[in-house]
């Protein structure tokens, strides 16, 4: 192979094959193939490898010394053929024989692919997803179970709840006689159970403890990003052509949703209020800016009211005005 004197000037000891250059090493030109160079490694390779090493017949040195000489062109070759073999790889040497002056871009490149990580970075983001996905799964169940473990406690719940049982059926199976006979203990878990199921079905808990569903994990999440993203561009267009074009009047459901808008509320913020609250909004008729506003500013007037009744907010007022900071006071003797 015939190479540019330029090109060999510029190798640098410590960055692929030292100051040989990597084709000569394999005795093949820079317009080879993989399957040439392929096949030119393992023909080296069976010649030098160590195991299979015999010697020169008319080596001068004696056989430690030819076997080591072996060892050292051994691994020059394999290191030819690591950095041939692969395309990026052979790219940037290429670019190191062609361009010899940009020393410190080729130490980049080079370092750059030998400390990256061997692990497809796509796995690792898959993985961590994965994981980030079953923590959030559990971790939603847990703060179920004990959500419905504390309505279990409380007496309007627990009274509605051992009522229905009774009106079932379902306490009086719990109390068997004869061989099915069992211990007050037993009794009493199976009828907590029996208390807590009967919330889960007929209480639908809102918000953070709200019961888990599969597809508001991480993971569905993001595979279903791409439907969420098309399902909100078709009703955005929806919303245009209906409500600013043809002009028509806003629904129950698009009013309640410009109010949400207006208070900057999640939709699961805005379902854990009571239905009271929302027939409220309506009949003020929040959706429009000018009456929201005035809402906005009664609902401040009236917070700024019981803050000033609060016991606490008036100990910590006369505080700031009597030993607040700022003042200075002096102390006689």
């Amino acid at each position: 192979a015939v190479l540019l004197p330029r090109a060999a000037r510029g190798l640098t000891e410590g960055l692929y094959c030292g100051r040989r250059v990597c084709y000569e090493v394999l005795g093949v030109s820079r317009q080879a193939s993989k399957s040439e160079i392929a096949r030119a490694y393992r023909q080296l390779a069976r010649k030098y490898h160590p195991d299979r090493y015999r010697g020169e017949p008319a080596a001068p040195s004696g056989d430690d010394d030819g076997a080591q000489a072996a060892h050292e062109k051994f691994l020059l070759i394999a290191t030819a053929y690591e950095t041939l073999k692969d395309e990026e790889t052979r790219k940037d040497y290429d670019y190191m024989l062609d361009h010899p002056e940009e020393y410190y871009r080729h130490y980049y490149h080079y370092y750059s692919r030998r400390l990256a990580p061997k692990v497809d970075v796509r796995i690792v983001i898959l993985v961590t997803v994965c994981a980030i996905s079953v923590f959030q799964f559990f971790s939603w169940w847990s703060s179920y179970n004990e959500a419905i473990n504390y309505l279990a406690t409380v007496p309007k719940y627990r009274i509605q709840a051992t009522e229905i049982a009774r009106q079932q059926g379902l306490l009086n199976k719990t109390k068997e006689k004869g061989k099915n006979r069992r211990s007050k203990e037993e009794i009493r878990e199976e009828e907590e159970e029996i208390i807590k199921d009967i919330i889960k079905n007929k209480i639908d808990i809102k918000g953070g403890y709200q019961k888990p569903k599969i597809y508001d994990i991480l993971l569905f999440q993001i595979l279903l990003a791409p439907f969420y993203l098309c399902k909100y561009i078709v009703w955005y267009c929806w919303w245009i052509y209906c409500f600013t074009i043809k002009g028509q009047e806003y629904g129950v459901e698009e009013k309640l949703y410009i109010i949400r808008r207006y208070m900057k509320m999640s939709q699961s913020q805005f379902d854990s209020l009571e239905d009271h609250q929302k027939e409220t909004f309506l009949e003020r008729q929040l959706w429009i800016r000018e009456n929201y506003e005035v809402y906005k500013r009664e609902q401040e007037e009236e917070l700024k009211k019981k803050m000033a009744m609060d016991p606490r907010w008036k100990r910590y007022r006369r505080w700031m005005k009597n030993e607040g900071p700022g003042r200075l006071t002096f102390i006689d003797d």
